[in-house]
């Protein structure tokens, strides 16, 4: 493995925290504080670093929540997550996971139909969502998706990724 390669890539896409491997709830608070100690002290506005946090951890829970929801084994049940810059000084939080081809779909499209809302009519979808009863056995994709794009000043970003008939890699990009 070439870290040298690796650290030049995270640096020229300015990455400031990466993983990826297996998540644990113990897991997802330790990055949680490394982020929140980073933004410290970089002097980051306190509104943007709760909202990078607070993404972060929807992000990584909604992961870990849909890995244990499907039974995925450990190699199954992994994140990869990242936390970079943007060029106007934006912090970019992104996590991505192996999903079933068909909630990777519904994700999308998910997705899709919350960019297309402005900042009015997000606030009324989530007062909605928050009036709507929890299904069981819901995988998500509900308030907290609304949520990150609430926060995100630019719609989120999303892409699916097939890796065989039934699986993709979905991944996620909010910015803050």
């Amino acid at each position: 493995m070439d870290l040298l390669t690796l650290r030049d890539q995270f640096e020229k896409q300015r990455v400031l925290l990466s993983f990826n491997g297996p998540i644990s709830h113990s897991l997802i608070e330790e990055i949680g504080k490394a982020i929140r100690n980073y933004l410290n002290s970089e002097s980051a506005a306190p509104s943007a670093a709760m909202d990078v946090f607070s993404t972060y951890i929807e992000m990584t829970q909604n992961i870990s929540h849909y890995a244990t929801a499907m039974g995925y084994d450990e190699q199954r049940a992994t994140a990869t997550v990242a936390v970079a810059r943007g060029e106007q000084g934006h912090y970019l939080v992104s996590a991505g996971n192996v999903v079933e081809h068909a909630d990777g779909q519904r994700l999308m499209a998910a997705v899709e139909e919350l960019g297309e809302m402005d900042a009015v009519e997000l606030k009324r979808c989530y007062k909605q969502q928050l009036r709507k009863p929890r299904e069981d056995g819901s995988r998500g994709a509900g308030l907290g998706l609304i949520d990150m794009a609430r926060k995100s000043c630019q719609p989120l970003q999303s892409n699916l990724t097939p890796l065989s008939d039934q699986q993709s890699f979905f991944c996620i990009t909010a910015t803050i």
